[in-house]
This record gives structure tokens, sequence and C-alpha cells, in this order.
């Protein structure tokens, strides 16, 4: 990035070279410019889905104001930052993903809400701020101008730059979704309770539990676009072999780049005993042939939803006797977990499932002496080994709905729309005397992400393989 920066009308980085904009060239850059607004907008695919979702979270809070921001940008280094993501509740209600965006519901006075997005507008030419600042238009890129914004998210949008003070002046209730923009935390500081506002995060929480035809295509779209990642991976592992964990998270990152908006959440390329870790995110060991590599990745749309898929691979594409006995038991239980996900099912029926198969497992293979699969699942013995649940709900976020009541969530039931993770695992850990030395090292996890049907479930992620001979002869032809 440049080190030339803005002025004392507008910003100035400390030490830029040019300190002063004389008024000859401040004239010149006003003049000149074409009009580029756009006019012939239409809607984002999912605006009608946004202002359904709306009206649902305004037939909740009758009468009170309602503020979900989207965030603001996070400081990477200095004067660097993070590229932006905006928060999932704020998406969810409006599909816009710009910075510092707002989206508040007014309540009306005969029922129901006003809902306005405020939003940054285009830069401004008279005081320089788009030539100027680093976050003006030729430095940061053009904005959408409100009115393209009004066309495209189908609502009102207004200068977000008002909307602080307009919130300290406004009276009667008012529910924020904190933690995501101080400065309309600090505006509404007097009005909002903790209570209430945590009943409005989990209230909007709750509100993605069942995704709609839009939710559940982008997340089609999304496994899809992970499996030719996970294909791009196998087909570089020679360079991976030659350089390390690093080279397969960057393969992966550029299939996510291409097809969506990023990785959902950071990779893990666990490679040899790093896959006993269950989230290894480092990604700096070796890749080694007569081992296995634990890839847990997925792409982010770029709507924003994302895939979470693991596969564990063997580096040279053979299994090893006991690799293959480990693995097995975990597909094992993963499809006895798959086959438990159905409406009307207790939410927690594909863990125990899972689990059951696992622990069974490790039974026979004598690692609990002369104790039964019963006795074992009672003293939870099993998680030394399995450690994880089997897996979680999906959408916006990779652990979507997090704050949904418990009730609502792991003791609730299944119902048609719900899509989640199923993802058994057994991990041997380098250190562990309690198992057979050859087991050391191992960590196998298979994952998979399941829609919920009206009559069961569908594998969104079904384009990869899974079972043993499967994987082995899809990794052969990819690097044939």
């Amino acid at each position: 990035m440049p080190e030339d920066e803005a002025s004392e009308a507008v910003e100035q980085r400390k030490n830029g070279l040019e300190r002063d904009v004389g008024e000859q060239l401040a004239e010149n850059m006003k003049q000149g410019w074409a009009d580029t607004e756009q006019h012939d907008l239409q809607p984002i695919p999912q605006a009608w889905h946004t202002a359904r979702r709306r009206a649902e979270l305004s037939a909740r809070f009758t009468g009170e104001r309602l503020v979900i921001p989207a965030g603001n940008l996070k400081v990477r280094a200095n004067d660097t930052v993070y590229r932006f993501r905006p928060s999932s509740d704020y998406t969810y209600l409006t599909g816009d993903q710009t910075e510092n965006g707002v989206l508040v519901l007014e309540p009306r006075e005969e029922g129901g809400h006003e809902a306005t997005a405020y939003l940054l507008p285009r830069s401004d030419r008279e005081n320089g701020e788009f030539w100027l600042s680093d976050r003006g238009e030729l430095w940061d890129g053009r904005r959408n101008s409100l009115g393209e914004n009004e066309r495209l998210l189908g609502l009102p949008c207004e200068d977000v730059r008002i909307l602080a003070d307009a919130l300290r002046e406004g009276t009667g209730p008012v529910r924020l979704l904190r933690g995501y923009d101080a400065g309309i935390e600090e505006a509404l500081t007097e009005k909002v309770t903790a209570e209430r506002d945590e009943e409005f995060r989990v209230f909007l929480s709750e509100m993605r539990r069942i995704k709609d035809e839009f939710e559940i295509a982008d997340l089609r779209f999304a496994c899809d676009a992970t499996t030719r990642g996970f294909e791009d991976v196998v087909r570089s592992l020679d360079q991976a072999r030659a350089t390390s964990e690093r080279y397969i998270e960057g393969t992966f990152f550029l299939r996510a780049r291409v097809e969506g908006n990023d990785v959902g959440y950071s990779t893990i390329a666990a490679a040899g005993p790093h896959a006993t870790t269950i989230h290894w995110v480092r990604n700096d060991g070796a890749v080694r042939d007569g081992e296995l590599l634990l890839l847990d990745a997925g792409v982010e749309t770029r709507n924003l939803y994302t895939a979470d898929v693991t596969r564990t691979l063997p580096i040279n594409g053979r299994f090893t006797p006991l690799q293959r006995k480990i693995y097995d038991a975990v597909y094992e239980a993963q499809e006895a977990g798959i086959a438990a996900v159905r409406p009307g099912a207790p939410y927690r029926d594909f863990h125990r499932a899972a689990q059951r198969v696992l622990a069974s497992r490790l039974v026979e293979w004598g690692l609990f002496g002369d104790m039964d699969v019963e006795k074992v699942l009672e003293l939870g013995l099993q998680r030394r080994w399995t450690m994880h649940g089997t897996g979680h709900m999906l959408g916006l976020d990779v652990h979507d709905c997090a704050a949904a009541r418990t009730e609502m969530y792991v003791e609730g039931v299944l119902e048609p729309g719900m899509c989640l993770t199923v993802e058994p695992g057994l991990y041997f850990q380098e250190d562990d005397l309690t198992v057979p030395k050859e087991y050391r090292g191992i960590g196998v996890r298979v994952e998979d992400d399941i829609l919920v049907t009206e009559d069961g479930n569908e594998n969104l992620s079904a384009g990869l393989p899974r079972q043993a001979d499967e994987v082995e002869a899809w990794m052969a032809r990819l690097k044939a």
C-alpha cells in the first residue's frame, strides 16, 4: 500500500510524504468526473427472503426499536486491516456485506416496523475524501450510492453517519445486537440492558435454525466447491510433500477465493501426528508418505454460507492395514450417525449412534480390558479418544445458531430444513501410553454436511468419497 495519505481536512497519516493540498489541486480534483450512478440494478436474489426474515423479527418485538450492526474494520497491524466480513445476523436480514452498516427496525404506531439500512454513501468529492482518505474510493474501491443500495437490497437506505445522534435522541424501548460496533453501543448505552439484548441475540440465532430454499442452494454450492477444493489438494500432494502443510492450506484457499468469498473457517491441514490435534491450524508441518492427512476445510460462498467437510487421506494414496482399521471404524460410526438424522429425531441421537460404534470398536481392540460397551458408554471412557461432539449446525457460521437456547438446539428435535455436520473421529496421541505403540500419532475424522429433509436426510457433500476403497480409487484417478 503506498505511503501517500490524507490532508488535514480529511485524515492524515503521520509520516505521509505529501503534507499539503494546494487550492488549485483541490479544485482540479473536484471536476471532470463522469456520472457513474447505476440506475438499472435489480434486487439481489435473496431480497425476498431477507424481507420475510425482517417481518418475522418484527412480529416478535412489537413496539421496540431493533438495531443490528454489520461491524467495523478490524486492525491487523498498524494501519492495515483484515478483509471485512459482516456479522452473520446483519447479512441474514439484509443481504448486505459492507462495513459500518446498521439495520434499524423502527416501530410504527399502526404496528410492525419500518426497516432502514444505514450505510456509508459514496465518497464525498467536495471535501476530497474520495482521493485523500485511505477509505476513499480511489484508495479502497467504489462504494454503492445509497440509491443503488436501495435498489439492490429492497429497503430504504440512509447515511450511517447520522445514525448515532439519532439513536441518542430516540425514545422508547431498544434492543441491540452487541459486540460489533462500539460507536453504536456507546450511543445506546443508557437505553439498553444486557438481559434484553441477550434475549434479542438468542432469538436472532434461533431464526437461522431452519434454512430456506435460498440458503439450501447456497450450502449445496458451498459443498460442491469444497469438493473441487479437496480434488485440488489431492492433485497437489507431490508439491506438499516437497514443502509442508502450508501448500495444502494454500491450495484449498485458492479454490475458496476463486469460487467463493473465502474459507469459512481456518483450514485444518493436519498431516501425520498433527491429525490428533482437533483444531490444528498452524499448518506448518511436514507431509510424509506412509502417514495420513486430515483435511478439514470449507468454501464460504459469496453470500457467506459455508461448507464444513473433513476427509482423512493416505498421503501416498494407500491406507496401511492399521490405518484402514481405524478409518473403517470412524466411517462405520459416521454411517450410523447419518442414518440417525431424520425429522422428529432427538438432536443428540446422531451423536449417540456414532459414539456407540466407536466405543464398540475400542472395546473390540482391547483398549478397555474386560469392560463391556455399556459400561464404557455409561462412564464416557471412549471420550479419551473420540474427544468431541459428533456435529453441529451449519449455515452462515460454521458453528451456526450457537446462541440458541439449549432446549431449541442440542436438547431439541431435528426439523426439515436444518443443516448439520456429522463428524466422528478417533485420535491417538503420540504420548498416549494406554494404547499400543503402533496406534500412537494416528488421527482420523470423516465429516459431511447433512440436510434434514421431510423424509430423512440428504448428504450435501456426497460428491467426496468416504469408504476406504473408494477413497483410494478416487485419489488414484486424480493423480493419474
